[in-house]
């Protein structure tokens, strides 16, 4: 119950919000600050009371529903999900307190904001097919919402283009879904949508595997997004208010990648090993094009958001190295693209805020008039590009550890994309904050607010926390990975013999560029 408590939680505290006067902002604002607060801090007893030797699912509640369909409630947490989880309540917290200056209809964004969150949590607890679905579409009302209400000039092209590409997904999904279904009942002999049950008992041929990842990929591959399913993204970004880029880019991207660990990978591994090679060109492609894209922008908004088309590549290699490395490194990865990019699109919203510009060239000198900005969008850059130290670093460096394993080509490849990272990241920067202060407006700006700071601290400390010490991160998924592996691969096909020994050793090799000796 505990489990469905924190992710009502939120929705509950929406329908609160509509009782007080829209005339009384404040309160308005600080209701729906304090239930993200109270649902991120109870969250964490999730992580205190968490199994980490265990893959089996955790805090499980099953519920019978609709007995004559074979559905239930049934939710549960396991290593896969459970950062994921936190880090939704994090981000929800973060941008509610960065939406403070909202001035128009405060009262409905405060509560499609509390919608949304718990239409994402529910999204990684689902251990039902038709419960996982419900939520899948739940969470895009309120995000097309706050993209076309509280948006851009082109917020209602951007919503609509959102909302359309996401759609046409998920009915694909739907119908693969409900021909599974039926199959089961076929084969089985029971109707159940069970995710558990179907993925433990569903005998699949080939070319039915083929079909069904195709149609999951789809959807799966359009939220990522991966290339070249990304063209709705860099218009959403743009056009969405500051919070709902942080929320777009920290979590509902992480619904795509979630849906390959969850679905695509368990219930259909001999397509999975299949498709392969094509999955990886396409994260590949997308890891090059995001950034070469990115490096021609002249939108900071637009920069970050190719950039990351360019990351979340990173992710699918390390998903589909189907090795202990990979799949760690692609399950960190997805928590540091969170944290990054939801601090960058934070810092790109400051800024507009101080200029209602957000052209490269229209800044220049920044580093001497906000010394405190600069600071922290150094470290997020830095931590964008990988360096060492940082949490970027560790998750491309077991990323490619573990392709560099299976598909060294690929491997290869992708490592060009940490040059190039590099490259429009640290260009960028230098022409934002370096350089000479060529337009009077940019002496006359303010520093971090007392607020502004608040939300940055937090993703700050993670930065730096994952990129140092990743173990208390790590070990929380290492038993789901092992069991993964098992269900996708014959053992010792990709794997590594001792994958407890080899994790151990990838981090240690990652931290002997960023800790000093004894430092452990």
């Amino acid at each position: 119950m505990f489990l469905t408590f924190l992710t009502f939680l939120p929705l509950i505290g929406a329908l609160a919000l509509a009782f007080i006067p829209k005339e009384e902002e404040g309160a308005i604002k600080q209701t729906a600050l304090a239930v993200a607060v109270a649902d991120f801090l109870l969250s964490l007893q999730l992580y205190a009371d968490f199994d980490t030797t265990t893959a089996a699912m955790q805090f499980t509640l099953d519920i019978p529903w609709i007995d004559a369909w074979g559905i239930s409630y049934h939710v549960g947490i396991d290593g896969i999900s459970l950062l994921l989880y936190i880090m939704t309540t994090m981000l929800t917290a973060i941008s509610i307190l960065a939406s403070f200056g909202i001035k128009k209809h405060v009262k409905e964004y405060m509560m499609a904001m509390l919608a949304l969150s718990t239409g994402m949590l529910g999204v990684f607890i689902s251990l039902d097919f038709f419960l996982f679905y419900m939520f899948w579409e739940f969470q895009l009302v309120p995000m097309y919402l706050i993209i076309g209400v509280w948006g851009g000039p082109r917020r209602i092209y951007a919503a609509v283009k959102f909302f359309i590409y996401t759609a046409v997904g998920s009915l694909l999904m739907l119908v693969a879904i409900i021909w599974i279904y039926f199959h089961f009942h076929q084969t089985v002999g029971v109707f159940t949508t069970d995710i558990m049950l179907i993925t433990r008992e569903i005998n699949l041929d080939m070319i039915q595997q083929k079909w069904l990842f195709c149609a999951f990929f789809l959807a799966f591959a359009i939220k990522v997004p991966m290339f070249p399913f990304h063209t709705w993204l860099p218009d959403a970004h743009v056009e969405a208010p500051t919070a709902g880029s942080v929320i777009l880019a920290g979590v509902l991207l992480k619904m795509g990648t979630y849906g390959f660990l969850r679905f695509n990978l368990p219930l259909f591994p001999l397509a999975s090993v299949e498709f392969l090679p094509y999955v990886c060109g396409l994260a590949v492609i997308g890891i090059i094009y995001g950034a070469l894209v990115a490096m021609m922008q002249e939108d900071l908004k637009k920069l970050v958001a190719y950039s990351s088309v360019s990351h979340l590549g990173f992710v699918m290699l390390g998903i589909f190295a189907f090795n202990h490395y990979g799949l760690q490194g692609a399950l960190l990865q997805n928590i540091n693209h969170g944290i990054t990019s939801g601090a960058l699109f934070l810092l790109v919203g400051m800024i507009y805020d101080r200029r209602h510009t957000r052209l490269i060239a229209d800044f220049g000198g920044l580093a001497k008039v906000i010394p405190v900005f600069t600071v922290c969008f150094m470290i997020m850059t830095l931590s964008s590009v990988g360096l060492p130290g940082t949490n970027g670093f560790i998750g491309e460096f077991l990323v490619l550890l573990g392709m560099f394993q299976n598909e060294m080509g690929f491997a290869i490849i992708a490592t060009s994309g940490v040059i190039l990272a590099a490259c429009y990241m640290l260009w960028m920067f230098q022409r934002v904050m370096f350089l000479e202060i060529k337009h009077p407006e940019n002496e006359k700006l303010t520093d971090m607010t007392p607020r502004e700071l608040c939300t940055m601290i937090p993703l700050i400390l993670f930065v730096f926390w994952i990129g140092f010490y990743p173990k208390p991160f790590t070990k929380t998924f290492d038993a789901s990975i092992e069991h993964l592996i098992t269900q996708v691969t014959p053992k010792g096909k990709h794997a590594p013999q001792d994958h407890h020994a080899s994790v151990e050793t990838g981090i240690e090799m990652a931290q002997a560029d960023t800790v000093p000796h004894g430092a452990h």
